[in-house]
Protein backbone atom coordinates (compact mmCIF):
# COMPACT_ATOMS: atom_id res chain seq x y z
CA UNK A 1 0.00 0.00 0.00
CA UNK A 2 3.01 2.28 0.10
CA UNK A 3 2.57 3.45 -3.50
CA UNK A 4 -1.14 4.34 -3.46
CA UNK A 5 -1.77 7.31 -5.71
CA UNK A 6 1.70 7.09 -7.26
CA UNK A 7 2.65 6.67 -10.91
CA UNK A 8 4.99 3.82 -11.71
CA UNK A 9 8.41 4.64 -13.08
CA UNK A 10 7.39 2.87 -16.30
CA UNK A 11 4.35 5.10 -16.71
CA UNK A 12 6.43 8.22 -16.11
CA UNK A 13 9.05 7.08 -18.62
CA UNK A 14 6.46 6.19 -21.26
CA UNK A 15 4.82 9.58 -20.90
CA UNK A 16 8.15 11.38 -21.10
CA UNK A 17 9.27 9.45 -24.19
CA UNK A 18 6.31 10.49 -26.34
CA UNK A 19 6.69 14.05 -27.65
CA UNK A 20 3.97 16.48 -26.57
CA UNK A 21 3.30 17.25 -30.25
CA UNK A 22 2.19 13.64 -30.78
CA UNK A 23 -0.15 13.56 -27.78
CA UNK A 24 -3.83 14.38 -27.97
CA UNK A 25 -5.25 17.08 -25.74
CA UNK A 26 -6.79 14.34 -23.60
CA UNK A 27 -3.38 12.64 -23.17
CA UNK A 28 -1.75 15.96 -22.28
CA UNK A 29 -4.44 16.76 -19.73
CA UNK A 30 -4.25 13.24 -18.28
CA UNK A 31 -0.47 13.49 -17.95
CA UNK A 32 -0.79 16.84 -16.18
CA UNK A 33 -3.38 15.53 -13.71
CA UNK A 34 -1.43 12.31 -13.04
CA UNK A 35 1.78 14.29 -12.55
CA UNK A 36 0.13 16.68 -10.12
CA UNK A 37 -1.45 13.84 -8.15
CA UNK A 38 1.89 12.00 -8.03
CA UNK A 39 3.66 15.12 -6.76
CA UNK A 40 1.10 15.60 -4.00
CA UNK A 41 1.29 11.92 -3.02
CA UNK A 42 5.09 12.14 -2.97
CA UNK A 43 5.03 15.19 -0.71
CA UNK A 44 2.61 13.77 1.86
CA UNK A 45 3.91 10.19 1.96
CA UNK A 46 6.58 9.66 4.63
CA UNK A 47 9.94 8.73 3.14
CA UNK A 48 10.19 5.56 5.24
CA UNK A 49 6.91 4.20 3.82
CA UNK A 50 7.93 4.59 0.16
CA UNK A 51 9.08 1.69 -1.95
CA UNK A 52 12.65 1.75 -3.19
CA UNK A 53 11.53 2.48 -6.74
CA UNK A 54 9.48 5.47 -5.59
CA UNK A 55 12.38 6.82 -3.52
CA UNK A 56 14.63 6.63 -6.56
CA UNK A 57 11.99 8.12 -8.83
CA UNK A 58 11.38 11.01 -6.45
CA UNK A 59 15.10 11.69 -6.13
CA UNK A 60 15.61 11.67 -9.89
CA UNK A 61 12.54 13.72 -10.75
CA UNK A 62 12.83 16.10 -7.81
CA UNK A 63 9.21 15.43 -6.85
CA UNK A 64 9.88 15.96 -3.18
CA UNK A 65 12.24 17.91 -1.02
CA UNK A 66 13.48 14.88 0.91
CA UNK A 67 15.79 13.14 -1.55
CA UNK A 68 17.35 10.82 1.00
CA UNK A 69 17.42 7.36 -0.57
CA UNK A 70 18.02 5.55 2.71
Amino acid sequence: MSDVGRQSLGDKAASAMKPESEKSYVEQASDAVKGAMDSVASAVQPQESKSTSQKIGDAVSGDNTNRNLA
